[in-house]
């Protein structure tokens, strides 16, 4: 068998341990793989190299993706899904394995409907994929905001500050749930609730009177204020920080934790989540289980139909958002 391999849409830790895992199970079954360097622009542009045990050697604990990645949807650009498919014949593949998030997923579900065999692996560290309960880079991304949160804890009590800290979820609020959660937040402000800055300004008043010295309040990038400044060209975060400010008088500190999130060497529970994905995309491929998405459910990999990617962004569950509200000040 030979297979094709990408990795698309925005990096994340653990990327390279599902490449190489992919490497390893194809090698076993003496399967030949070809990579296409940055994601689907590659597969339409026939930017590929062969991968081997040998050239994937020592890329289990490294962040990013060997393959490199970018942005690009072959289904909304003219030609491209004809593209796609000239490279898969001229390369002679017998299935396309397509890493990535709901955009690159959709591509793939997309461009399997038209008979083309693709097999997905779901890797964000917005852990929103529908159809699979973990992502790759989820965990590694939790444990760098948490480990942030922890230390603008401590510059905000020894300054008496309201520190505010920006955290990537544009549609949901996975990450700025569970790492404010994990790391003791004073307060979520997550895309599936809408919020008021000013009830937000109350709860950090009363929380300072009864003696607080410090707040530390986790933003999503996506979350919504009824009530909230005019955002212009800042970010949330910034117009959370500034209507804070004019709002209850205390200095606040803003930190926007941007791509650090993204960066750096992948958690264990990463590496162990791509491996497992990774083999178990080969063997889907010898089971010719094509137009499915590898997932995790249960504390065990399952293939779900690839359609299901495109159901939407899977949301926060009501249990967390619950515990957020019972745990925080708003």
């Amino acid at each position: 068998m030979r297979i094709g391999l990408l990795t698309g849409g925005g990096d994340c830790p653990g990327l390279n341990a599902a490449i190489r895992a992919v490497v390893l199970r194809a090698n076993a079954a003496r399967d030949d793989v070809v990579g296409f360097h940055h994601g689907w622009r590659g597969v339409v542009e026939g930017d590929v190299e062969t991968l081997t045990p040998a050239s994937t050697r020592g890329i289990l604990e490294t962040g990013g993706t060997m393959l490199r990645t970018a942005r690009y949807h072959p289904d909304e650009h003219e030609g491209g899904v004809a593209a796609v498919q000239e490279s898969i014949e001229r390369q002679r593949l017998d299935v396309l394995i397509v890493v990535g998030g709901d955009g690159t997923l959709g591509s793939a579900s997309s461009i399997a409907s038209i008979e083309i065999p693709i097999i997905g692996i779901p890797k964000t560290i917005d852990n929103d994929v529908a159809g699979t309960t973990r992502c790759i880079g989820f965990d590694t991304a939790v444990a760098t905001a948490a480990e942030a949160i922890d230390r603008v804890h401590t510059t905000g009590e020894s300054h008496d500050r309201v520190m505010v800290v920006e955290v990537m979820g544009r549609s949901t609020g996975w990450l700025a749930v569970c790492a404010g959660l994990a790391a003791g937040a004073d307060a979520i402000c997550l895309p599936e609730r809408l919020m008021s800055i000013h009830e937000l300004a109350k709860a950090v008043q009363s929380h300072h009177d009864a003696g607080s010295t410090s707040s530390v309040i986790v933003v999503a990038e996506g979350a919504e204020f009824f009530d909230c400044g005019a955002t212009g060209t800042g970010s949330v975060g910034a117009t959370v920080a500034s209507d804070l400010v004019a709002l209850t008088g205390y200095e606040t500190r803003l930190t926007v934790l941007g791509h650090i999130q993204r960066g750096g060497m992948p958690s264990a529970a990463d590496r162990l989540l791509a491996t497992s994905f990774g083999a178990a995309a080969v063997d889907a491929a010898h089971d010719r289980a094509f137009s499915s998405l590898v997932s995790w459910h249960d504390d065990n990999v399952e293939l779900r139909p690839l359609e299901t990617v495109m159901q939407g962004c899977r949301p926060v569950p009501a249990y967390l958002l619950k515990l957020a509200s019972d745990l925080t000040i708003c």
